[in-house]
């Protein structure tokens, strides 16, 4: 699932194939879009805010999407078959002389005038993986709200930008609190260390082309997609639940042994992404 690192790796191959090449086709597959031609102007570059992307092009406009959980962007040569799902998922198609870039199922995707981008990212909190990153401003974000619970902290992308399912229940794991902690109940020490250890999972993933939190090859992840395995400092198995309100698929692991705090009663059965 696209989090910040993986974003950080779609930007950089999109930026690699398109910056400073002129445009030989542009498709948009979105009824608001469907008679824009960006043919002719220049693709000035690839940048990436949070989990979003900004395609600035010549001219002032930026194209601006989102990935959420299974959106992508493809890169193909000349004469490749492209391969990133089928046709009726092809949002938008961006084409020079040697590279075509595809983007699948992107449900955020719009035109905007760059000098408006403040409009659709400037909501975000300090960017992880961006020249933006304040890890003093990220914490008292965090703690704007102490009543809140950790990881639905950490998701909301207003208060640092970059983190989804994977890093919050990673991140909440090497605290050694669960995820439904009450963010003001985060111990002094572990609460001035987060923000750093947030900015060293992301950029030690970033690219790397499968994540990584154990240094190890195998499992590569301390508790995400592991229930009911064993944890492996204790042994007891890991639990998983989903977070937050309902209304989106938050799978959050957890081991009941190494991390303090409250969790969701009875226990969960394994979640079907685990």
């Amino acid at each position: 699932m696209p989090e910040g690192d993986t974003v950080w790796q779609a930007t950089k191959r999109l930026h690699a194939a398109l910056a400073g090449k002129v445009l030989t086709r542009t498709d948009f597959r979105v009824p608001r879009y469907a008679t824009v031609d960006l043919t002719g102007r220049t693709v000035l570059d690839v940048t990436p805010r949070g989990k979003h992307l900004l395609t600035r092009i010549e001219g002032g406009l930026t194209v601006h999407s989102h990935l959420r959980m299974d959106g992508a962007w493809k890169v193909f040569a000349p004469g490749r078959r492209w391969s990133g799902g089928p046709a009726h998922q092809i949002r938008v198609v961006l084409g020079t002389d040697d590279r075509t870039a595809v983007g699948y199922r992107l449900p955020v995707l719009e035109l905007i005038r760059t000098s408006d981008e403040d409009r659709a990212v400037g909501h975000l909190g300090p960017d992880l993986l961006g020249p933006d990153w304040d890890a003093d401003r990220a914490l008292a974000n965090l703690l704007a709200d102490p009543a809140r619970p950790l990881g639905e902290a950490l998701l909301d992308q207003r208060n640092l930008a970059g983190i989804g399912n994977v890093f919050k229940s990673e991140l909440c794991f090497l605290l050694g609190v669960t995820p439904w902690l009450p963010v003001g109940d985060l111990p002094a020490d572990r609460a001035a260390a987060l923000p750093a250890l947030a900015a060293r999972l992301l950029e030690a993933n970033r690219d790397r082309p499968v994540r990584n939190t154990t240094g190890r090859r195998n499992p590569a992840l301390f508790v995400y997609g592991r229930a009911p395995r064993p944890c492996l400092r204790c042994g007891t198995p890991i639990r998983v639940a989903d977070q937050g309100d309902g209304s989106r698929d938050r799978p959050t692991y957890w081991c009941p042994a190494c991390q303090t705090g409250p969790s969701p009663t009875p226990a969960y059965p394994p979640h079907p992404h685990g």
